[in-house]
């Protein structure tokens, strides 16, 4: 009995340590989390439940390739089958590593296409945010809200307050209404960026001199942190994006502030995290 309550208790342990426990959010990962972070949006929610069923297939396969080389090894070596068959075909077995190959593709590819056709296919939307990647920072801009428009950084270490991700904090977040379909411009003024939130299942390449569109409708409040995840120079890995999903009534209120803020009478004035 000891000894099962100790065993009961190390297995505890480590599932808290791996990650089971329920303690991760979905804004960022968190150590020896397993799996994919968090998703928060309907097309993350495809996009894991593609990867869960991949999983299985390349699992499923893995582990009849293997048990056949097994058998193969035990029942045809030289010493349980020393004389070997001369069959040189089998027309069972040649339709059968045919037809389920397609068969597992064509299960492969129903939830791909319907993830591709989500993910691209912008719905009818409720707002639109125009992200611009530079070198090294990102402009945003908000047309439906009397045209804010400002400039996000990232915060240094020596700036940085308790709680806040080193490298993945910014002076300025996005931020947009919880529920709400947000449609993305995304574009670059220099070079190549890519503008990527993993917990939303975002990642849009901001090319100079072209519109690309993608969207979003986050299902939770918080902050969701993503990166520049295009190499576009020396400072690429210190761009990052953080977006503040609010509720609704707090949105508004930030547009109101963010209007004299950020609008476009707003002079250089710099307000960090106007949100709060």
């Amino acid at each position: 009995m000891k000894r099962q309550t100790l065993f009961a208790a190390a297995l505890a342990a480590v599932v808290s340590l791996i990650g089971f426990s329920g303690i991760a959010s979905a804004d960022q990962p968190h150590p020896w989390q397993l799996g994919l972070q968090d998703a928060v949006t309907p097309v993350k929610h495809l996009m894991d439940s593609f990867h869960n069923l991949l999983t299985v297939i390349i699992v499923a396969i893995t582990l009849f390739v293997l048990a056949l080389l097994v058998y193969i090894g035990v029942r045809f070596n030289r010493n349980a089958n020393p004389n070997p068959s001369k069959t040189t075909h089998h027309t069972l077995l040649e339709v059968a590593w045919t037809v389920v190959p397609v068969i597992i593709l064509i299960v492969i590819a129903v939830p791909s296409f319907k993830l591709l056709y989500v993910a691209e296919q912008v719905p009818e939307s409720e707002m639109t945010v125009k992200v611009t990647g530079r070198q090294w920072y990102w402009d945003y801009e908000y047309p439906d809200h009397g045209d804010i428009a400002f400039s996000s950084y990232m915060v240094q270490d020596d700036a940085l307050k308790p709680g806040q991700p080193r490298l993945l904090e910014v002076d300025n977040r996005v931020v947009v209404p919880v529920d709400t379909t947000v449609r993305l411009i995304v574009t670059g003024g220099d070079v190549i960026h890519a503008w990527t939130i993993p917990a939303f299942g975002v990642k849009k390449d901001a090319i100079p001199g072209r519109i690309n569109e993608t969207w979003f409708k986050a299902e939770k409040e918080g902050v969701y942190y993503g990166q520049c995840s295009e190499i576009c120079g020396v400072n690429h890995g210190f761009m990052p994006i953080a977006v503040e999903v609010v509720s609704k009534d707090a949105f508004a209120a930030w547009v109101e502030k963010a209007k004299v803020a950020f609008g476009p009478n707003r002079g250089n004035k710099d307000v960090a995290q106007v949100a709060q």
